[in-house]
């Protein structure tokens, strides 16, 4: 059985390994390539917006990361309404360059679809790829779950479809899946907190499986 390493909330100095985690995990996947059609551009420009948004999320959500900094959870408190990063326009245009229109379509198509009740939202949950398939996703999953349903709060999270059925087997439920303009299918998912005992038997009957590599690239306002 593969040992999980500790899970531990992100500190400011993680800031930079955490993005080029998401971008490392990310690349692979049909919505980096949507995203950032230059393969040679791809790696970089991920990890520049994914900067952008980590740093947010430890302004306005939470950062959960494995002590080998091998998975990542990026989440944020959407309780209320939360404003875009500072001067965010200049910075995805900087991070993404000719790309930025690509995150822009992303971002307005997938808030328009999030719920506007309070909700926590999984906006990455990203797994290093050689480390991979040794139920990393699921563990950060379960830490993830674990926390909401002791606040009795629910969780929604946007993922690609290779990676719906881990999350299937952790509460979530899939809404209308949303289309790319020439690109991908992004699958849109929320998950009603359980009582303990509940989650505690989910988990129980699925103690491991494939971890995704994406729930998301960004986490759009």
């Amino acid at each position: 059985m593969d040992v999980i390493p500790r899970i531990r909330s992100a500190r400011w100095v993680d800031k930079g390994p955490v993005a080029a985690l998401i971008a490392d995990a990310v690349y692979p996947t049909a919505l980096a390539q949507w995203l950032v059609p230059d393969p040679a551009a791809r790696r970089r420009v991920l990890a520049d917006v994914a900067a952008i948004w980590v740093e947010h999320a430890m302004f306005h959500g939470d950062i959960q990361i494995t002590d080998d900094l091998s998975a990542t959870a990026v989440a944020f408190h959407r309780y209320r309404p939360i404003a875009p990063p500072a001067n965010y326009r200049s910075r995805i245009d900087t991070a993404a360059g000719t790309h930025a229109q690509r995150f822009d379509i992303l971002d307005q198509l997938l808030t328009n679809q999030r719920p506007t009740d309070p909700h926590h939202h999984l906006a990455i949950l990203a797994v290093r790829p050689d480390t991979q398939r040794r139920g990393l996703g699921a563990a950060m999953l379960t830490h993830h779950e674990a926390r909401l349903d002791r606040i009795n709060l629910p969780a929604w999270t946007e993922t690609l479809p290779d990676t719906q059925d881990l999350y299937l087997r952790h509460g979530y439920l899939p809404r209308p899946a949303l289309t790319l303009p020439d690109g991908p299918t992004v699958t849109l998912m929320h998950r009603a907190p359980r009582p303990a005992h509940e989650s505690g038997q989910l988990n129980a009957n699925n103690p491991t499986a494939v971890a995704p590599t994406l729930a998301r690239p960004v986490a759009p306002q």
